[in-house]
């Protein structure tokens, strides 16, 4: 076979799998799925389930709907001021910022309330929204596609998380809990295990304080002297003494920025540090001394 009969066979393989990419709608995983609309029929449904407590959801060319439905594995409860044991679990949704060619709802019992609308190209980036269901409750998200001439530049795409926890209901555009129970200091109980159950602890001083207009967050800005524990990483610098990092907690709890060594700890949320509980270390040091000597800690963390 000459060159050129090679090369054109080359040409047509490798246009056959971008339009099997293309046309097809595949799912990655348990907790992402990535799709197209362009094999779906107008006015069509097309049915997803996905099973992990966070991931995302890219729709190409959308066309028709989907609808989505989320049965997460969730990790066990975390606590901070508000916590409940009520089995409340807490979804949240954050549009990206390129989100268009669809609209998102909340089905609730059959209901459908909207919570990202289509976006023009000057409309500011869609912000988080979150909701809350009781076990057993039905809820599913639905995506419709809306109409456009060109949808080769439309791609509705989110990331979502799921918890058990109060911490995911901090934010952003929902507020299930009160700013009261939200701010109000954690006992000795809370800190705790707090230590246990966090996603980072950290030992630190505020460096200053500062707003997040987007987010509706205040963004504290800390210089760790010791991570005790971190999930992801979050707090970075050149040695153990000159990390750094940002915490973000509600506007309304009104952290101020002060001398004293504080014991952070908190949820990740959507990649960001969001505040736990934050008592002075030796306030924490002094709780945790007690316990210990009651043999009543539930983990044990190295303290100086």
């Amino acid at each position: 076979m000459s060159c050129f009969g090679l090369w054109i066979n080359a040409v047509w393989i490798s246009l056959l799998l971008l339009l099997r990419g293309a046309f097809s709608n595949y799912s990655e995983d348990q907790c992402s799925w990535r799709g197209s609309g362009l094999s779906q029929q107008q006015g069509s449904v097309e049915q997803i389930s996905l099973h992990c407590s966070e991931g995302t959801l890219d729709w190409l060319y959308p066309k028709g709907a989907l609808r989505l439905t989320l049965s997460p594995r969730l990790p066990s409860v975390a606590v901070g001021p508000g916590g409940s044991s009520s089995g409340l679990i807490t979804a949240c949704v954050k549009p990206s910022e390129q989100f268009h060619g669809a609209q998102l709802y909340l089905e609730r019992d059959g209901v459908l309330e909207l919570l990202v609308g289509d976006r023009l190209e000057s409309s500011p980036p869609p912000r988080v929204r979150c909701f809350s269901r009781l076990p057993g409750e039905r809820v599913a998200l639905f995506l419709q596609a809306t109409p456009h001439q060109d949808i080769s530049r439309r791609i509705a795409s989110f990331h979502y998380e799921l918890r058990g926890d109060w911490t995911a209901r901090l934010s952003l555009d929902s507020n299930p809990i009160s700013s009261e129970d939200a701010c109000r200091p954690c006992n000795n109980t809370e800190i705790l295990m707090a230590v246990c159950t966090s996603d980072f602890v950290v030992r630190g001083n505020i460096r200053s304080v500062e707003e997040d207009e987007n987010l509706r967050a205040a963004v504290i800005k800390v210089s760790t002297t010791r991570v005790f524990r971190q999930k992801y990483a979050l707090f970075t610098g050149n040695s153990r003494l000159s990390r750094r990092g940002e915490i973000r907690t509600l506007l309304q709890c009104g952290v101020k920025p002060g001398p004293g060594s504080f014991l952070f700890t908190g949820r990740v949320h959507f990649g960001e540090a969001w505040l736990g509980c934050a008592p002075r270390y030796k306030d924490f040091l002094q709780a945790y001394t007690v316990a210990k000597a009651a043999q009543q800690i539930p983990c044990e963390l190295p303290v100086d």
